[in-house]
């Protein structure tokens, strides 16, 4: 059965990237909590995901001066970015619903995370679930960040190395869509490190092959990464199921799948209307992780789908 990832804790119920919407995901079944990381000012890694804190925060009524526009990975941004305020600057600033049609009760009453937050609480919560409950940190516009002197790599490890989660079979799973950095990760620690694929026909930021090159040689791509990360849509497209799943799994890479929502209209292909039958179909064809944005619903469709199987007679022999 595929792991639950609470991609970015909870966020169909409680704003992204908070700990309590990382707590929740993990009392709603997930195995894995998943923190976005982009650092402060002062080179504190903290979770949003995106370092533009416009949609996720309410920083714009506390800082209503500090509005700028700059490039990030080649694109124009206009917003509240993380890189230009310090850790302190940031204490008074709470997290918001960024998505309109999902609950708001909660906006303005959490704090925004760091990472070495995040990775105590994934100790207490495993203390508290008697289970071990996963991390998986995602290294965003990495390159970007390098440039301007706040490198994401060796602060990521160093609280790793704190937390003494540094090995490979250690309950930590590196993510990014950039492959240099997933190789600087692996310079500094043998943790999980999974390659995040974008679309085919686009080069990764920092260069090199593009995602549909990295995923025509999936035994090359073993030799530097432990899985991949894919949307929906490169397992499933509009014709159905296609061969990816087992070839990624001949070539020894876990397979996990981005994102599984419930609104209609963030649904893929193989939902056909229902995030549950959508759900259901990526269990059964045997993924290996699911990115959810609500926990509680892929942890109840595993469970059925587990039901069914053990109910299921073994064939004769």
């Amino acid at each position: 059965m595929p792991l639950v990832i609470g991609h970015r804790g909870a966020p169909g119920h409680l704003p992204d990237h908070t700990l309590e919407g990382y707590r929740l995901a993990v009392e709603q079944g997930a195995d894995v909590i998943e923190p976005d990381l982009v650092p402060t000012k002062d080179g504190h890694l903290i979770a949003r995901h995106e370092n533009d804190l416009t949609h996720t925060t309410d920083i714009a009524t506390h800082y209503p001066a500090r509005r700028t526009t700059k490039t990030v990975d080649g694109v124009q941004v206009s917003g509240w970015f993380a890189e230009d305020f310090t850790l302190a600057e940031l204490d008074i600033v709470r997290a918001v619903q960024p998505y309109p049609e999902r609950p708001h009760d909660h906006d303005g009453a959490y704090r925004i995370p760091t990472w070495a937050q995040v990775l105590d609480l994934r100790a207490e919560l495993s203390a508290s679930a008697g289970r071990p409950i996963g991390v998986y940190p995602e290294t965003k516009h990495p390159t970007y960040f390098r440039s301007l002197g706040l490198p994401l790599e060796e602060p990521l490890v160093a609280e790793l190395t704190r937390h003494g989660l540094t090995s490979e079979d250690a309950p930590v799973w590196v993510q990014s869509f950039e492959p240099g950095s997933l190789q600087r990760i692996a310079a500094l620690a043998p943790v999980k490190r999974v390659q995040l694929i974008g679309d085919p026909a686009e080069s990764p930021f920092d260069g090199g092959p593009t995602y549909g090159e990295l995923l025509s040689d999936l035994p090359a791509l073993r030799t530097r990464v432990h899985g991949i990360g894919v949307h929906t849509s490169h397992l499933w497209p509009a014709t159905g199921p296609n061969a990816l799943l087992g070839q990624a799994h001949a070539a020894g890479l876990v397979v996990h799948v981005y994102t599984f929502r419930m609104e209609p209209h963030k649904l893929g292909h193989a939902a056909e209307g229902d995030g549950r039958t959508e759900l259901r179909r990526f269990i059964e064809l045997g993924v290996d992780g699911l990115f959810a944005d609500y926990p509680d619903v892929a942890a109840e469709v595993r469970r059925a789908v587990r039901a069914k199987e053990s109910a299921t007679p073994s064939a004769p022999k």
